[in-house]
């Protein structure tokens, strides 16, 4: 214990643990649209797009940051429109993407001729690797986040309830469905080397997944997976730090752990009854 406290008083460990929280609850928010929507491809999507995306930005001397979020923001206006195709499945899209970027970004590392020592950070996440600058966009993302879900509750809640329902009722429903996926966009090419490109999606539905097995409440559901989400991101770099662990292969453990937990414990499954497979409202 006198070793963490002590390893507090670094300014890597200070931002590390920040982002640890920034990260978390960003995730974490988005994967209760994730989980709740059924669509967990997205994640996988939009990570595979902010690092086939950042790889591009290497081979072009481009920020890695901006490339990645400019693929992601494509990616999230490509996937809004196909996915309310009714002669296309949402899954399907989901699925095309993901080969497709996953292809680019494999692609890009075959090609950078130069060290790949700093793609290898965006694969693997590099916690105590973080600068004040990156720390800034990511608090702003997290903020912008945040402020749209209060803002936009209700008009979330029914989007998640239905979006058919919400539609006529007159939610606008398109809107809000395409800025959750521009969110999705923006949260994860920022936390491109706080988890990694290929971990991230992890904390878009483990997160979301725990929650779901707490609560009904969709208040409550936010509240759980931001919680679960924080401290598997806190618990991933204690453990990162102590055994010396790559970070982002802890933090998704960590919140496979919390998942577990959340399973063999959970309310819903000792409950029997017409409550069963209640939706979340």
């Amino acid at each position: 214990m006198e070793q963490l406290i002590d390893a507090l008083a670094y300014p890597p460990i200070q931002r590390a643990v920040l982002a640890c929280v920034l990260c978390g609850a960003g995730c974490s928010l988005l994967s209760v649209f994730v989980v709740l929507m059924k669509m967990p491809l997205i994640g996988v999507s939009m990570s595979h797009a902010a690092f086939a995306g950042a790889v591009l930005g290497m081979l072009i001397h481009v920020n890695p940051f901006l490339s990645g979020l400019i693929l992601c923001l494509l990616t999230a206006g490509i996937l809004g429109p196909l996915s309310d195709r009714t002669d296309i499945a949402p899954e399907n899209v989901l699925g095309i993407l993901f080969s497709f970027l996953m292809g680019v970004a494999f692609l890009g590392m075959g090609i950078l001729t130069h060290t790949k020592a700093e793609a290898l950070n965006l694969i693997w996440g590099s916690l105590l690797s973080l600068s004040g600058p990156h720390l800034a966009v990511l608090a702003a993302v997290t903020v912008l986040l945040v402020a749209f879900i209060l803002l936009f509750f209700k008009e979330i809640r029914s989007v998640l309830f239905n979006r058919r329902l919400a539609a006529a009722s007159g939610v606008p429903e398109r809107p809000i469905y395409y800025a959750l996926l521009f969110l999705t966009g923006a949260i994860v090419s920022s936390n491109l080397t706080t988890v990694g490109g290929l971990l991230i999606f992890a904390l878009l539905v483990q997160p979301g997944a725990t929650a779901l097995q707490l609560t009904y409440n969709l208040k409550h559901f936010f509240i759980i997976s931001a919680f679960s989400g924080i401290a598997a991101c806190l618990l991933g770099l204690v453990a990162s730090y102590l055994l010396d662990l790559p970070s982002g292969a802890a933090v998704v453990l960590a919140a496979t752990a919390i998942f577990a937990a959340a399973y063999v414990f959970s309310p819903k499954r000792r409950k029997a009854g017409p409550k069963k497979g209640k939706p979340v409202s």
